[in-house]
């Protein structure tokens, strides 16, 4: 037994054998299995159910492994979803970096971005924003804007600039309508005590208007949030019953609320001659002035979008619209640190998790960011100066985004031998208008591409976990081509491939379908390693957009309780295709400081000591593979 053990040695290691003893050892405590609340269906009880482990070091090889199999980490904390027991499926994502074809709403993010450092984008400077958040953009009354409306249609001059414009008043919109319902809720219009979601802003196609009755030719944007905010108000009602303040009989109606939000914007839409609102049916309504045509309204709207350039008393628009600074070129800067605590960037993160996730103040604290962002038990592999490691080694990194000195964004990433895998990104609400995650998320399919050069095993972005039933993760599988990891095979599957399957239901054995789409029969055993050619079959996604709406996959940190007298298969039907475990002797174990299999160690327990740590033991082999269980270290103090 002696002759077995080996003795740990600082910079010795028992990791991957592909990378030899400099990259460090994978040591681990297995939590087994973790229930916790879950951040995507919001249900009830502690439905997202996963197998947990505590990582006190991990190589990149052994992590990079790890996500080959589904697993993914929060700091320090490494999960994999129970992908039949859990209430939401979680699939990990990826793309091939050289096989990436951007769509065009994406290319028209890099040039918005690209039009905004130039100078070309008329938008209000963020920082003069924050100065005060209640005041609304100035505007000129001076003779020379009676035509501004003509004048500023002239000046755009392609799609991409009305889009622009169409996007800001939308933008502006429904920024006027969250105040309504704030202003509503204050006054006992709404019932306060309950959260109402955030308005959403859409604009009308001019397909939809010719459908519509008189005055419809007029209709630009419409919004159908008081169908949302009735909704949760009645459920709401049934299970409390109380009743509503100043809502006539107590009618929780959509109409009644789009009406009594009506009133309070009213006075809004009555300051600007560019729009009308008026509630129809349930759905809030702006109309564009008789006097002009759809074309032209939805491209002008005084406040949001009015500026100097349909001006010709450019000092006195230069003094009244100071915050608009067309023709100011800006530099950008992308900035690849090591991850480590900064405190400009936890000020960011937690101006946007309070604004952008609505999280309260007093549960963003510095040991929460930390735990989730900052602290990581990846060992750097510093640069080797081959083409086996990147200019900036291996590791976890934060890749900053600095417009003229200032901080926007903050990416956590890690870089492993084959990919980059993006963990989280948060940035300055003042440039929502900037689509920072879809933009961040190019940034890093480019870093992936340029680094190919210097370190060609890097082949892959990964975006971390792919939902289908979550309408927020839908925006990954808009970064192109992209596949999933099969849950049982760990094969990838192209993503259009696995969507329709994922439509009937939310678990399902990829690569069955895969296989048999293909014509070839089905594999009699899981593979333990992964070859390069499955690897490499398409490619998965990208994005951190957490969304279309917050520009980035929200990652929640929840607290789990662990669970470990449940017993059962991995799966079920499919025990032909399930990974034998057999004899857990070849698991490494740590005791003491000493590495030893754990045939060599089961004497040393007790008839129930061993049945209690062999099912634990079974397990932990199922959840990591047994290639994985013969080099990680299983940590028993």
């Amino acid at each position: 037994m002696a002759g077995k053990m080996r003795r740990s040695e600082a910079g010795s290691s028992s990791g991957s054998s592909s990378s030899g003893s400099s990259r460090g050892e994978t040591v681990v405590v297995d939590c087994g299995r973790c229930k916790s609340s879950c951040g995507y269906c919001k249900s009830p009880g502690r439905t997202s159910i996963s197998h947990g482990l505590w990582a006190h070091s991990i190589t990149v090889d052994d992590y990079q492994d790890l996500l080959d199999q589904g697993w993914r980490r929060s700091g320090c904390f490494l999960y994999k979803p129970e992908m039949e027991r859990t209430c939401c499926p979680s699939y990990t994502i990826r793309l091939r970096a050289s096989d990436f074809v951007p769509s065009k709403e994406q290319q028209r993010v890099s040039r918005r971005v690209q039009r905004f450092l130039d100078g070309m984008l008329d938008v209000k400077t963020p920082v003069e924003a924050t100065d005060d958040p209640t005041t609304s953009i100035s505007t000129c009354t001076c003779a020379c804007h009676e035509a501004s409306s003509s004048g500023m249609k002239d000046s755009l001059s392609d799609q991409g600039e009305e889009k622009r414009s169409s996007e800001q008043i939308v933008s502006y919109l429904s920024e006027q309508l969250d105040k309504a319902v704030n202003k509503c809720t204050e006054h006992g219009g709404l019932p306060s005590g309950i959260k109402l979601p955030k308005a959403s802003v859409k604009k009308v196609s001019q397909g939809k208007r010719k459908l519509l009755v008189e005055g419809g030719k007029d209709l630009l944007y419409s919004s159908n949030i008081a169908f949302q905010i009735a909704a949760i108000l009645n459920r709401a009602k049934s299970a409390n019953k109380e009743p509503s303040p100043n809502l006539e009989n107590n009618a929780i109606t959509a109409k009644a609320i789009a009406e009594t939000l009506v009133a309070s914007v009213d006075q809004l839409a009555q300051s600007s001659s560019s729009l009308a609102t008026r509630a129809c049916n349930g759905h809030i309504n702006f109309y564009g002035a008789a006097t002009q045509s759809p074309t032209e309204s939805s491209e002008t709207l005084s406040g949001p979008e009015e500026s100097a350039r349909g001006c010709k008393r450019k000092s006195c628009c230069s003094r009244k619209n100071s915050e608009h600074l067309l023709g100011k070129r800006r530099r950008l800067e992308v900035r690849l640190k090591r991850s480590s605590f900064d405190p400009e960037e936890f000020a960011l993160y937690r101006r946007y998790q309070i604004n952008v996730h609505n999280d309260a103040p007093d549960h963003v604290t510095e040991s929460s960011y930390r735990r989730f962002l900052v602290d990581s038990p990846l060992v750097f592999v510093p640069p080797s100066g081959d083409s086996l490691v990147p200019p900036c080694g291996f590791g976890s990194f934060h890749q900053q985004y600095v417009i003229d000195g200032h901080l926007i964004a903050v990416g956590v990433i890690d870089i492993l031998p084959k990919c980059l895998s993006s963990k989280y990104l948060f940035w300055d609400p003042d440039y929502a208008f900037l689509s920072v995650g879809k933009y961040s998320a190019l940034q890093e399919i480019n870093w992936v591409k340029e680094n190919q050069v210097h370190c060609p095993s890097l082949q892959h972005y990964y975006l971390g976990y792919y939902i289908h039933s979550c309408s927020k993760m839908r925006y990954k599988a808009a970064y192109r081509p992209s596949e999933l990891l099969c849950p049982l095979r760990y094969q990838w599957v192209p993503i259009d491939v696995a969507s329709p399957l994922l439509d009937k239901k939310p678990y399902v054995v990829l690569s069955d379908f895969a296989l048999l789409q293909n014509g070839e029969s089905l594999l009699p055993h899981v593979p333990e390693k992964i070859t390069d050619e499955q690897q490499h079959d398409d490619n998965v996604h990208g994005d951190l957009n957490d969304i279309l709406v917050d520009d980035n996959e929200e990652m929640v940190e929840p607290e789990t309780e662990t669970s470990d007298d449940e017993s059962g298969p991995e799966t079920s039907g499919h025990g032909s295709v399930e990974i034998e475990n057999g004899d857990v002797g070849e698991i490494l174990i740590g005791l003491k400081g000493a590495r030893v299999r754990y045939q060599d160690l089961r004497a040393a327990f007790g008839v129930k000591e061993q049945k209690y740590l062999e099912s634990q033991l079974h397990r932990y082999k199922r959840a990591v593979g047994a290639e994985l269980s013969k080099r990680i270290v299983y940590s028993l103090g």
